[in-house]
Order: structure tokens, then sequence, then C-alpha cells
């Protein structure tokens, strides 16, 4: 049988740069080498892609310790061109075809439709959303406002621009959300810069810390709720997952919590009456479809733990897929083990593409009558 060559990002430019590459170590040991061959390409902070020999086990070793990609192998990039569906050597060597992408980046450039539109530039095959669901799943705000707009229950939040002045930032956030809330970049993942902030006095440096990272910036109220999430796979006709509880060991849960002190713990399945379950599971698929999402999506909710109410907190379309991560455990625990489920995303990935190919891309008028041009001469004078 012929293998597959599959191109494997990690890295990139983005906060979640270390969480990314742990993501891709579980990927690729995940892949079947009977079926396909890996490419690994390693995207370093400063941007520039590598490949070569040693890349697989210099990923091995980075994503062990969480440190960055390393800066070794021979300089590569992916052209915008169709007829050459591959990468291209920057120095010498020769072009490598590609089959299908794996983009497993988290972040900005990366998870938020920049490398999407690339990759469908070059007319290459790639796993998980497109360049619209890809950018509004990536920003928060534009995120809980395609689900407010298509109906779906979020909680209460609001805007910072950029520039705006803190004080009366702080002023809007106490009118109209209150203490606590959370402060969250706008585009971002993984936790990164996210500050709960408990009293008006607290709200300059936390807005400080978001904005580093993004000059928008999201405030959330805070909500006592216990925390679920549900992995979602398909294109056109989605699944979703059992549902699984977070129980965080930090205040919240926060980057630390996540990948460093492996505290938190996950409950799979959740322990939650089947009614509730299966309303998660519906909006999970709703919020899914309300972004136009395709491929993959973790989403995650809040209930509300005095009313039982049911509020979506956000999607994430590429999830993080590290041993420890929700997505891969909680299909786990739906009966599919995280290769069959890689399986599935690259057959979705051509299953995308082949659909599109479909597409008329011009698009050629039908000759006029003679009557018809004459008209339309004699209307041009």
């Amino acid at each position: 049988m012929t293998r597959l060559r599959v191109g494997v990002l990690y890295g990139g430019r983005s906060g979640e740069h270390e969480v990314s590459l742990r993501s891709a170590w579980a990927v690729v040991n995940a892949l079947d080498p009977a079926r396909y061959d890996v490419v690994p390409v390693a995207i370093g902070k400063d941007g520039r892609w590598r490949t070569g020999r040693d890349t697989l086990k210099l990923l091995e070793e980075a994503q062990r310790v969480l440190a960055p990609a390393a800066e070794s192998g021979a300089e590569v990039t992916l052209a915008p061109d169709p007829t050459r569906r591959g990468l291209v050597p920057l120095g010498p060597g020769n072009a490598i075809p590609l089959d299908v992408v794996f983009p497993v980046l988290h972040g900005t450039f990366g998870e938020d439709g920049t490398v999407q539109g690339l990759l469908d530039l070059a007319g290459i095959p790639y796993v998980g959303a497109g360049v619209l669901a890809s950018a509004v799943g990536m920003d928060k705000a534009a995120m809980k406002a395609a689900f407010r707009d298509a109906g779906l229950p979020v909680c209460r939040w609001l805007v910072v621009p950029p520039g705006e002045d803190p004080a009366r930032a702080a002023a809007r956030v106490a009118d109209q959300l209150g203490f606590p809330c959370f402060v969250k970049p706008a585009n971002l993942g993984s936790s990164v810069g996210i500050v709960k902030v408990k009293a008006a006095g607290d709200l300059p440096a936390a807005l400080a810390e978001a904005s580093a990272y993004d000059p928008k910036v999201v405030v959330e109220e805070g909500i006592d709720a216990r925390e679920f999430e549900v992995a979602v796979l398909g294109n056109a006709a989605p699944e979703a997952s059992v549902v699984g509880e977070l129980v965080p060991s930090h205040e919240f849960y926060d980057y630390a919590d996540k990948y460093i002190d492996d505290g938190a713990r996950p409950l799979i399945p959740a322990p939650i009456d089947a009614a509730t379950s299966d309303r998660i599971r519906a909006l999970a698929l709703d919020a899914f479809r309300a972004i136009d999402c395709s491929g993959l999506a973790r989403v995650d909710f809040f209930v509300e733990r005095p009313t039982g109410r049911v509020l979506l907190n956000e999607i994430n379309t590429m999830p993080g897929c590290t041993p420890i991560s929700m997505y891969p455990k909680l299909w786990e625990a739906s009966g599919r083990p995280f290769p069959t489920v890689c399986d599935r995303l690259i057959a979705l990935a051509l299953e995308r593409h082949a659909e599109r190919a479909r597409r008329r891309l011009s698009f050629t008028p039908p000759a006029p009558t003679v009557s018809g041009a004459r008209r339309s001469s004699a209307g041009s004078r």
C-alpha cells in the first residue's frame, strides 16, 4: 500500500509554541508508519520552517521539557502555488511533495486561519477547520458574537479594544460585569495571559498582562461553575464524544495547572445527570456548526452551580493533543483510541479538500443573442 506523506507542522510564533511541540509528538506517535510517511516541520519562534533527518529526535527532546523547537535542519517554505503541492527548500535540496498536512499549531500564526489560508493557496489538504472557522474560533470576541447570534447561551462579556483608557475600561467592567471577572487576550489559548480579577484595583495590571499577548482583550463575568468539555469530530455530520469534567487544582484551570503541575483532575465520563450531558453534547455540535467548523474541535462549557444553567464558554479548533489533553482522552472514553482519531482526521481532510476542488472558481457568461448584443451596444451609447 502506498503511504500518504503527511507534513506535521508544529511550534510557531505563538505563546503556545511549547505546547504545540508536545501535541505534535503525540500525533506523530499516533500515525501508523505502515500507512503514513511523516515529514516533521519545526516552525521556530522566529517563524522559520525547518526539517531534516534529526527533526523528530529533536522534537522528542524539546517536548519532554517544554522547550522551544531546536534551530536545526534545512530551511524550507510552503509555496502558495498549487502546482508544487509541497515544501520548497530555501537552499540546496529537493522539493518535498506532501499529500496532506496536519497543522498541530496552537494560537496565533497557526490556529487563527493564517496557515490555513496558505495551505488553501498551496492546494494541499489539511486537517482541521478552514480559514473562517479558524479565525472566528481563535478570536474570543468574534466567537462569542457568533454564538450569541446563533442563539447559544454564553456568559456576559465585553471587549476592551486597543488603546482604550484603563480607567474607562475599569468603569465599564465594574458597571456591566462586576467582580470577580476574567481578563483574557482575545487571540490566544492554553490559558496564557489569563488573569482572574477580584477587585477593581487589580484590573489595570490584568489588562496590561493580557494586552501583552493581544492588543484586544476580552473580559468575562466570573461564574461559580463546574467546567466541562466535549470533543467533536467530523465535517458536515459531526459527532460528539462523552462529556468530561475538569476539576482544577488551582483557583482556575491555568497554564501551570494544565502543563506543569499536572494537578487538575479529569473526570471522564463526567458525573452529571443524563439530561445535562445530552444538553452539553447537543450544544457542542451547535457551536461547531455556528462557526462553520470542520475536522475537529473541543468545546468547553460552564454549568452554574446555584442554577444548573449550561453556558457555552469557547471552542478550540486545534485542541491540545498531549497525553494529558482532554481531546484524546474524551475520544478514548468514547471507544476511539487516538490513532483511529488521527486516521479519521486525515480522511476528513482529504474529503473536505475533494469537495472544495469540485467548486467552480470562475464564471463563463452565456453568449449573448444577436438582439441582446444590439441592445447592449445601444445601451452603452
